[in-house]
């Protein structure tokens, strides 16, 4: 695989691991607001999805405003408890560091919010590892929607050609594929290596070490 001159990165299962605080905000949200527990097995396959896609499938339902009010309730708890409750793993931070080394831009495309993933760079003292953050306050429409991935594109005023988007899963693999980039997959998320391999893609690593080996 060739270098690029831009990597764009999903952050929940590809960077970091968040998965034990997403957990604990949906157990707390869902019991307080009297809908009662759901199993990890059925929360855990919603990471990644925009937080009221996600909420849609949980409970489930399709009421729009009923999702955007249980999202209102589960901020305060992912407030207290998102950023205390994420880990990087192992080769996140050396691996961002060899790509900037290499002269690589390094841009983060996720489902969610901006402060949120500014807040765990920051917390960890490496927020000079990534160059641009977009994520669901900053746009419209959402993953697997392209929007994100072609806005990064533009703010660093480079072609399609130059940008791999990293991510986890389908909803990555689908982004990357509507916005016409390559796509590499990681298998540290909850999609299998033979799903990620169904979506074009120029590799599939078992974590973003992969990039620089």
């Amino acid at each position: 695989m060739h270098a690029y001159r831009l990597y764009l990165f999903d952050f929940d299962y590809t960077l970091v691991n968040s998965e034990a605080a997403i957990l604990k905000c949906f157990h707390i949200t869902l019991q307080k607001l009297g809908y009662g527990d759901r199993p990890d097995a059925k929360l855990r396959v919603t990471i990644g999805l925009p937080m009221v896609e996600a909420v849609k499938r949980i409970l489930p339902t399709d009421d729009e405003e009923e999702a955007k009010a249980f999202v209102r309730a589960y901020t305060p708890e992912a407030d207290r408890y998102m950023t205390p409750g994420t880990t990087f793993f192992p080769h996140t931070v050396a691996t961002l560091r060899r790509l900037r080394q290499d002269g690589a831009k390094i841009a983060i495309i996720s489902n969610k919010t901006h402060h949120r993933i500014q807040e765990k760079f920051d917390l960890d003292g490496v927020p000079d590892l990534i160059d641009l953050i977009i994520g669901s306050n900053d746009v419209e429409a959402h993953k697997p929607d392209p929007t994100g991935l072609l806005a990064a594109l533009d703010h660093f005023q480079m072609d399609k050609s130059d940008a791999l988007y990293v991510g986890d899963s389908f909803v990555d693999a689908e982004a990357a594929r509507n916005a016409g980039l390559d796509f590499a997959g990681v298998t540290t998320g909850t999609t299998s290596r033979e799903a990620l391999a169904a979506y074009p893609h120029v590799a599939i690593f078992d974590d973003i070490a992969g990039l620089v080996s």
